[in-house]
């Protein structure tokens, strides 16, 4: 049994989706699409950068989600891909929403709206240079809750942002915090290394962003996706549009649960990982999580012909 999915930031670059681009309408279509509701020439970002300006995490958002929508569609569309050998559709933090959008419980229109303003809200939560995120190798979650537990409260919030995999956990919070964490896992001997973003992802920090971002969240319609749903916040199978709904309010500022995601889904019979949009990124950290099922990445026209 098969899953699909769906990256999330960081796994963008200029040129993402630039064969699909040139050689199908219905990819020239959505990027058209894309660029007059947000009314941003968002493909040209997608197309040709600068790295820059892709980089910007309202932009970066939707451009994501248009590249990973347009792709599947293509897959889906012109190469007329089987879609019942699909048990799971998954996405890790932005890439929920692709999910969504690809197992028609968002329109793409709808999806678009709320993952520029995400990035926007998630950008003005905290000031620039304040917040920080370290990447902890080697580490379980509970040991790294141990060490978590001697760090003084006082320097700040420091939390697990995402559960990646068996040898990768994501810390954010505020850089203070962060910096004296650092230090912590060196006096342990423990290797870890900060991240070059923009802003403290997934940690309480992120609240203003949710309660912001709700305002417009509440009136968006969903509907009961397609194919089932696993969400970042409880690792599990959702397919209720409220729950849904609720769920995509609480992950701005929860944990990433994407081992236990992975987990959840070999438990329940998946043997094949297809990962839908720019990147390997997700393809490598199922490998880092298990050896037995098969991974493949489409990021080419090619890679295509190879799941057929």
């Amino acid at each position: 049994m098969i899953a699909f999915l769906f990256p999330g930031q960081g796994s963008q670059k200029p040129g993402m989706a630039s064969e699909f681009e040139a050689n199908f309408q219905i990819v020239k279509d959505i990027f058209a699409e894309a660029d007059e509701i947000l009314k941003i020439n968002l493909s040209k970002f997608i197309l040709n950068g600068p790295e820059d300006e892709l980089k910007k995490t309202e932009i970066t958002q939707p451009a994501i989600l248009t590249t990973s929508f347009a792709i599947f569609s293509v897959l889906k569309k012109e190469f007329n891909y089987d879609l019942s050998k699909i048990k799971y559709f998954a996405g890790h933090s932005l890439g929920e929403y692709s999910a969504l959008v690809s197992s028609n419980s968002l329109k793409f229109e709808d999806g678009l709206r709320l993952v520029h303003l995400r990035g926007k809200f998630m950008q003005e939560a905290v000031p620039l240079g304040k917040g920080s995120m370290l990447a902890v190798m080697g580490l379980s979650r509970d040991e790294l809750n141990h060490l978590l537990n001697k760090l003084d409260k006082k320097e700040g919030v420091c939390e697990i942002a995402n559960d990646n995999s068996n040898s990768q956990i994501i810390l954010s919070g505020d850089e203070k915090a962060l910096k004296k964490m650092g230090e912590i896992l060196k006096q342990n001997q423990k290797k870890s290394i900060p991240l070059p973003v923009s802003a403290p992802f997934h940690c309480s920090l992120m609240k203003p962003a949710a309660e912001k971002l709700w305002n417009t969240l509440k009136n968006v319609k969903f509907s009961k996706p397609t194919i089932n749903l696993v969400n970042n916040v409880n690792a599990t199978s959702t397919n209720n549009d409220e729950e849904i709904k609720n769920l995509l309010f609480k992950q701005i500022f929860s944990q990433v649960r994407w081992r236990e995601s992975i987990e959840f889904m070999l438990n329940n019979g998946i043997n094949q990982f297809i990962e839908i949009g720019p990147g390997k990124v997700l393809s490598g950290l199922v490998k880092r999580i298990s050896d037995k099922p098969i991974t493949e990445s489409i990021n080419k026209i090619d890679d295509i012909k190879k799941i057929q």
